[in-house]
């Protein structure tokens, strides 16, 4: 749900407010609780109308009605701070001091820019007795106090998820008072919540820089870190947070989030494990833990102890939606009668919250599925993604414009003109293509390999691109790809030899080593002015048995093109526009795959890749499913198990269903096995570099 109000018309409710406002500020309750009650029948669900009416209604001495329209408020605006505080005002009024305080310590919970709650915590808290309470509402009131007004109130509007007027708000302070530390981290927050996370991690650099002491600035920037998979240089900043405060439960959670990230599952879990033993085991971060330690148990192959995990998750949370999918999630676990019960009433229980409920509705379609009851099944998988698909800010015409801009800069010219180019290491093999189309079986069987190392979904392409990009890439004139044809050869080199050096730490003592990330299609011509001499491996699937299998998987990030009809059919021509062009400007550059010639043949399609990757066959490669290591995506299970040919055409159990699926995909249906240039395999010659 929304944390702030519908669009306002113009003229309309947005004066009749603006009205409401000045009668409560001239002390016309009667007149302002007429006004707001006329105009919630015509906008019941706005949140300006709602709370003013609560305000005038308390004004009024109607306490309860008060109440009343607040709890309406929470039903459509859960994450606004104000609706909480007016909560407590009405609790003041009662003379309920512990409902007071719980409605004012929530309020604060989601927005701590709140001086005057505090002022009334801290009032509250010294008439129940709690001295200690009463000295932190002190301490932040003011913390508060000490701060710009211009920052505080930037900081309320982003706590309250009006990020863009917040942003303007805080740039135009820094604009007149040069660098300041609380509006550059809040600065970075906001770039956060809009994922420009590049820009975030420098002001957050520079920050800390000119506030090395601030114990708050540094934790933003080891989850900065995180969010950018830099997990050993997060590790580094929560070492130094862990030093001053060794038993602090967040920071050990994070650490042991960033010890996961670089592939030491087994550290991870005692980390968790040990965070555990200091936690309620009801509460919600027991919960979270407990999931986190299943999906550690799952990547390391340990089914049963995953299982258990996520099962203990949902008993210390009983609606929590991504336990109930993470074992759906599994693609081996089987529901009972019991627990889809229990995840068809969470679902359809009003109080369960949006990001439960599309998790729940996602399980729920997996359980009918394996069921054979595919009419239910469709039904939930629909709801789930329609959920999914609301929350998402996802624009598939930024994703088309950018392959239109790839077009127009990586040329053939373009690439002669840089022959060469990179660093000359042949070390890397990339998987690429879409989610949900064989690249994890790949992965699996040159993982198999002696030579190989196996790693896991390595952002490192990403974030190279993300730093080139240099603007949020929702702005109309991002800097990449054009900013290609600018750089030098040094230039490229220097990228090359960097992820080189990032990548290591996922790597043991192989010669060879995969880096699988799918998306990683739409970057083909800077992965080849990086690293000319790595091998490139497209995975690709029939696109009705690719698109529903991307339709009925919730990703854990990412993936924001998955959740609707339209978005993945247009997302799945565009890769394929993208490839074509790839083959034609880099001809021979890139590996085709396709799953079904996997499943139809599997040694012959084993020995061609490792032909490609100019790698001695060997039969391990043909057991891949015996091999023993860590994998973190969604078909970890499935890939640990003998190819099956039956998963080729399940999605004909909902072809009844999918037929704006087939209208969307038009011609992609027949030409995704068009091939303009196959590969010369079993060439040994590597490309010199200058």
């Amino acid at each position: 749900m929304s944390v702030t109000s519908p669009p306002l018309a113009a003229g309309g409710v947005e004066s009749e407010v603006q009205r409401i406002r000045a009668l409560l500020k001239q002390r016309h309750f009667a007149g302002a609780v007429e006004t707001a009650a006329a105009l919630r029948g015509e906008y019941p669900e706005n949140r300006d109308v709602l709370y003013l009416l609560a305000l005038g209604l308390r004004h009024a001495h109607r306490t309860t009605d008060a109440l009343a329209t607040l709890q309406e408020l929470e039903r459509h605006h859960p994450g606004w701070s104000l609706l909480y505080q007016e909560r407590g005002h009405c609790y003041v009024v009662l003379k309920d001091a512990p409902r007071a305080i719980e409605a004012y310590e929530r309020a604060v919970q989601i927005n701590p820019a709140l001086p005057a709650t505090w002022s009334l915590l801290e009032g509250l808290y010294k008439m129940v007795g709690n001295e200690q309470q009463r000295q932190l509402a002190v301490a932040h009131a003011k913390k508060l106090q000490s701060t710009p007004p211009e920052v505080v109130a930037a900081t309320a509007l982003f706590c309250d998820g009006e990020l863009s007027a917040a942003e303007k708000q805080i740039r135009a302070f820094l604009l007149r008072h040069g660098n300041h530390v609380e509006a550059m981290r809040l600065l970075a927050r906001i770039g956060v919540a809009r994922e420009v996370l590049d820009d975030a991690e420098i002001l957050l650099a520079a920050a800390l820089e000119m506030a090395p002491d601030y114990i708050e600035l540094r934790r933003d920037y080891a989850c900065v870190l995180l969010e950018r998979h830099k997990h050993a240089e997060a590790i580094e900043q929560l070492d130094r947070l862990l030093k001053l405060d060794p038993k602090n439960i967040d920071y050990r959670t994070l650490h042991a989030t960033a010890t996961v990230g670089l592939g030491d599952h087994e550290g991870g879990i005692r980390g968790f494990t040990a965070v555990l033993a200091d936690t309620s085991p009801s509460s919600r971060l027991a919960a979270d833990l407990h999931l986190s330690i299943g999906h550690s148990l799952k990547t390391l192959g340990r089914r049963t102890p995953a299982i258990e995990a996520y099962k203990q998750a949902i008993a210390a949370r009983p609606k929590f939606g991504d336990a109930y999918w993470s074992l759906a999630n599994l693609k081996t676990y089987t529901f009972s009668d019991a627990e889809i019960g229990q995840l068809e009433a969470a679902e359809a229980d009003l109080s369960t919250d949006e990001l439960d409920r599309y998790h729940l509705c996602f399980a729920l379609g997996k359980a009918h599925e394996d069921r054979a009851d595919y009419a239910r099944s469709f039904r939930y998988y629909e709801r789930g993604n329609a959920l999914k698909r609301a929350a998402s800010r996802y624009r598939a015409e930024l994703v088309e414009q950018n392959t239109a801009r790839q077009k127009r800069v990586c040329t053939p010219e373009f690439f002669r003109e840089r022959a060469g180019y990179g660093a000359a290491s042949r070390e890397p093999i990339l998987i690429l293509g879409l989610p949900r189309a064989g690249s994890t079986l790949l992965e699996q069987i040159l993982a198999s390999h002696s030579e190989v190392e196996g790693t896991q979904e390595l952002a490192n392409v990403p974030r190279v691109v993300l730093d080139l990009q240099g603007y949020d890439p929702d702005l109309n004139n991002p800097r990449y790809p054009a900013c290609l044809a600018a750089m030098t050869a040094d230039e490229f080199r220097a990228l090359g030899e960097k992820y080189l050096a990032d990548t290591r730490v996922y790597r043991g003592g192989k010669p060879r080593f995969i880096d699988k990330m799918p998306n990683n299609f739409r970057h083909v011509g800077l992965i080849h002015l990086m690293l000319p001499n790595a091998k490139i491996i497209d995975a690709r699937r029939e696109p009705m048995a690719c698109c529903f299998g991307n339709l009925k998987q919730l990703y854990a990030r990412g993936q924001e093109f998955a959740y609707s009809v339209e978005d993945i059919a247009r997302y799945y021509r565009t890769y394929l526009e993208l490839m074509d062009h790839w083959d034609a400007v880099l001809p021979g550059r890139v590996l085709r795959v396709h799953y079904e010639d996997v499943v139809e043949d599997l040694e012959g399609s084993v020995r061609r890749l490792l032909e490609f990757c100019e790698l001695p066959f060997e039969p391990a490669c043909l057991d891949y499913h015996r091999t023993e290591r860590s994998i973190r995506t969604a078909s970890s299970e499935q890939v640990r198990q003998p190819i099956f040919r039956e998963g080729l055409d399940q999605w004909r159990h909902y072809e009844p269903w999918l037929g704006p699926l087939k209208e969307a995909l038009g011609d992609a249906l027949s030409r995704y096995r068009e091939r303009r240039h196959e590969p010369e395999t079993g060439s040994r010659r590597s490309v010199p570099v200058r």
